[in-house]
C-alpha cells in the first residue's frame, strides 16, 4: 500500500534502513525520507507450487513494548512499524534466498523506535517546537507525495488504516521535531578520495562494453559508456553525504542512550 503513517511507520522504517546501510555504495537512506518499500518482479514458483509469503511473527506482543526516558512505545505503534519493515526485509530475503531471522528485526525495529524517540526528546530539550503551522505543512507535503486531494483525503486515507486524526498529528509533531534534531547534527563533508572510491566501486561493477568482439572493441565501448568521475560527481556526493548523515544519526543516537532511562519490556 502507497499510503504510509509519519513517523510510526514511515519515518523510522527509514531509521531501521540507515542500521542496514552499512556500505557508502548502499542505496542513499536519510532520516526524513520514507522508506520505499522494495519490489521486485514476480519470482518463477517451485514445482511443488508457488512459495508461501512469510507471515509477520507478533504474537505476545504486550500493550507497552518500552519506556523511554517515561514515555512510552505501545505496542499497536511497534507492530504498525514491524508490519511495514517485515515486508520489505521479507521481499529482500526471498530474492536473497536467505531465511528471514524475526527475532533479529524485532530487536533491530524496537531498537529504532527508541532512538527516534530520544532523538524527538533531544529536540524539545533544545528548546524546538512543532507548532500547528509546521504540522500542517508537513501534512500538506505528504499529501503531494501521496497524489492526494488535500489533507481530509489523506485522514481519511489514514483512518481506514485504523488511525485517527489525533494519532497522525502527534506523529507529524514527532516528524518535525526529530528532523529538528537531525539538522544540529554535524556531518562531515564527503574527500575527493572517497569519491572516487565509490566511482571506482561503481565502474568496476560495471560488465565490460563490448561484449566478445574482441578486447579493443571492449576498452572503446567501455570508455565510450562509462561516465566521468566529474559528470557522475554530483550524485556521488550526494550519495557519501547521505550515507555519512545515516552513521552520525546512528551515533547519536547511540549517544542519547548511554545517558536515557529506557525499560524494554519486549
Amino acid at each position: 500500500m502507497r499510503r504510509k503513517l509519519l513517523t510510526s511507520v514511515a519515518l523510522v522504517g527509514s531509521l531501521l534502513a540507515l542500521g542496514a546501510c552499512g556500505s557508502a555504495d548502499a542505496e542513499p537512506t536519510t532520516a526524513s525520507t520514507a522508506s520505499a518499500a522494495a519490489t521486485s518482479a514476480s519470482q518463477p514458483a517451485p514445482e511443488g507450487g508457488q512459495e508461501a509469503t512469510p507471515e509477520p511473527d507478533l504474537k505476545g506482543i504486550p500493550d507497552v513494548v518500552a519506556t523511554v526516558n517515561g514515555e512510552e512505545i505501545s505496542g499497536k505503534d511497534f507492530s504498525g512499524v514491524y508490519e511495514s519493515q517485515f515486508q520489505q526485509m521479507a521481499t529482500q530475503a526471498q530474492m536473497s534466498g536467505q531465511e528471514l531471522d524475526q527475532d533479529a528485526l524485532k530487536k533491530q525495529t524496537l531498537d529504532s523506535m527508541v532512538g527516534s524517540e530520544l532523538l524527538v526528546q533531544d529536540a524539545e530539550a533544545s528548546g524546538h517546537e512543532a507548532t500547528d503551522k509546521d504540522v500542517d505543512a508537513l501534512l500538506e507535503e505528504t499529501v503531494k507525495s501521496q497524489q492526494l486531494g488535500s489533507v481530509d483525503e489523506l485522514m481519511a486515507a489514514y483512518k481506514e488504516q485504523g488511525f485517527p486524526e489525533e494519532q497522525v498529528r502527534a506523529d507529524a509533531r514527532k516528524q518535525v521535531l526529530m528532523t529538528a534534531a537531525i539538522k544540529e547534527i554535524d556531518v562531515p563533508k564527503p574527500t575527493e578520495a572517497e569519491l572516487k572510491k565509490l566511482y571506482d566501486q561503481a565502474t568496476a561493477a560495471q560488465p565490460p562494453a563490448g561484449g566478445e568482439g574482441g578486447e579493443a572493441s571492449g576498452e572503446a565501448g567501455a570508455s565510450a559508456e562509462t561516465p566521468a568521475f566529474e559528470d557522475l560527481k554530483p550524485q556521488l556526493e550526494q550519495q557519501v553525504t547521505a550515507q555519512k548523515q545515516n552513521e552520525a544519526i546512528m551515533k547519536r543516537m547511540e549517544e542519547l542512550k548511554k545517558d536515557a532511562d529506557v525499560q524494554v519490556k519486549l
